[in-house]
């Protein structure tokens, strides 16, 4: 047991009167404690240049510890340097500029200083993608690991292909095909650690030649975040009831456009298919690309997914992008694109000397689970999982506010848009309020990326939350309002 407090009169003495103090209760393993403490004096210059360490016997007796846990303390302060050996003489204190190391932190910053603060606590948590907590497979995901563990072994000695693995990029091949109408081969599909590095691929694909970059509005806030990071300009279009503004989209110098056609976020429309033709024959008249975001097309309650704007046209300058975040977690960071052909060559240009930046294992296991049909079985269980639940929010909206508000997007994805024409309340206003009452509300005028909607509008998510959860918060929501 180490003695808390208590100085060791020998050791004060062989380190110019200052002791160390080790706590056996403290998380920290002990061979650290003492570390930190002979680092911390040699960088305040209270231990000298060349002074002497007490022998590793010595320490160790005086502290009651063992031997093991001095020398391990000494052997990492040697490997970085602010101590050396000396044969048969001992451990010395190596010689620092001090004006350098007095600019040092003496120790480890407070975890505090570096990590954000943790989430707040909501009773009930309407952010729009937030899953059901009990939904993920953890069984079938852990066999499925195994299994891939147990095939794959040899080849996680090995870098895999950057483009992703290729049992994966097949079975997406064919789940894209029978569920979504995506014509591709599995060579145009490249596996991504989500959206964003998606975009981020496709925005240093085109940046040579492309500039402007037409963007939903309201839409996603991350299209807009990734390409002006990377010196785009973004050309906002506004969303009717078909889509996007096809007639400002002509007469802008946009060359991308950007769009959710099956599942406009966060409006909820559907792009009819004249519209899908008229943006292709957009894109096709003067060497333009669409990038499609079929973000959750899986989630439609009535009737049959709308089929995807790529299908439409196989070999047009569609750039098509899915993802697992939607379904199975986004934890996970699992996502996909088809590129067109026309950009496979200057992507594997660009991109020859990276790596895979997607777990092989994660990938191999992801792969097990389609082959076996998990995947699919997975998505109809969530479909009626969540259907449930948008059923239960369209009631109780029904029940608590009647006709002071217009409810938009339903039938599909995972949140619905409340449009409270009457209200003199702002969106802040009520965002505010909500919080006080332990409701989490995600701002609907992120979306925007210019202008503001005519009345206060809600976003309201509701895969996160129980039934009675969702018919609580959006019972005292409208008492709120």
């Amino acid at each position: 047991m180490v003695a808390d407090y208590v100085k060791q009169p020998k050791l004060a003495e062989a380190t110019g009167g200052k002791m160390f103090i080790l706590n056996s209760s403290n998380p920290v393993p002990l061979y650290k404690q003492l570390y930190n403490q002979i680092r911390e004096q040699i960088l305040s210059g209270k231990l000298a240049a060349d002074a002497r360490l007490p022998s590793v016997r010595d320490m160790a007796i005086e502290l009651s510890v063992s031997r093991n846990t001095v020398d391990g303390a000494y052997q990492e302060l040697c490997a970085e340097g602010y101590i050396y050996s000396s044969p048969r003489s001992g451990y010395f204190v190596s010689a620092l500029d001090q004006d350098t190391a007095a600019q040092s932190p003496s120790a480890k910053p407070c975890k505090d200083d570096y990590l954000p603060g943790p989430p707040s606590n909501f009773v009930y948590d309407f952010h729009p993608a937030r899953l059901d907590p009990e939904s993920f497979p953890t069984e079938l995901w852990r066999k499925c690991f195994i299994e891939g563990l147990r095939r794959n072994s040899r080849q996680l000695v090995q870098y895999g292909d950057p483009q992703g693995d290729w049992g994966l990029r097949c079975s997406i091949q064919g789940y894209l095909e029978r569920s979504r109408g995506v014509i591709c081969a599995p060579d145009q599909i490249i596996i991504c650690a989500g959206l964003q590095q998606s975009l981020d691929i496709v925005s240093n694909i085109l940046k040579e030649s492309h500039s402007i970059v037409a963007i939903e509005n309201p839409g996603y806030h991350l299209p807009r975040s990734v390409f002006q990071n990377n010196s785009y300009s973004i050309f906002p279009l506004p969303i009717g009831p078909g889509g996007i503004d096809l007639n400002l989209l002509k007469a802008s110098n946009s060359t991308i456009a950007y769009v959710t056609p099956s599942h406009q976020l966060p409006l909820g429309c559907v792009m009819p298919v004249a519209n899908r033709l008229a943006l292709i024959e957009w894109a096709e008249s003067g060497c333009r690309y669409i990038i499609e975001d079929d973000y959750d097309s899986e989630l439609r309650y009535h009737g049959k997914p709308i089929p995807s704007l790529q299908g439409l046209h196989p070999t047009g300058n569609i750039i098509y992008s899915g993802t697992f975040s939607k379904l199975l977690s986004p934890a996970l960071r699992l996502s996909y694109m088809v590129l067109p052909y026309s950009l496979l060559a200057p992507y594997r240009q660009l991109y020859r000397d990276y790596f895979p930046s997607v777990s092989l294992l994660e990938q191999r296991t992801m792969a097990t689970f389609m082959e076996h049909g998990h995947w699919e079985r997975h998505i109809r269980r969530m479909r009626m999982i969540y259907k449930k639940k948008h059923d239960i929010l369209l009631r109780s909206i029904e029940t608590h506010f009647g006709k002071q508000a217009v409810l938009i997007g339903q039938g599909a994805g995972l949140h619905v848009v409340l449009i409270l024409p009457d209200t003199l309340q702002s969106e802040a206003e009520i965002i505010d309020r909500a919080r006080q009452k332990s409701i989490r509300l995600f701002p609907f005028s992120e979306f925007h990326v210019a202008g503001q909607p005519e009345a206060t509008t809600l976003l309201l998510g509701f895969g996160g939350m129980t039934g009675s959860e969702i018919e609580q918060g959006i019972a005292i929501l409208s008492q709120l309002c």
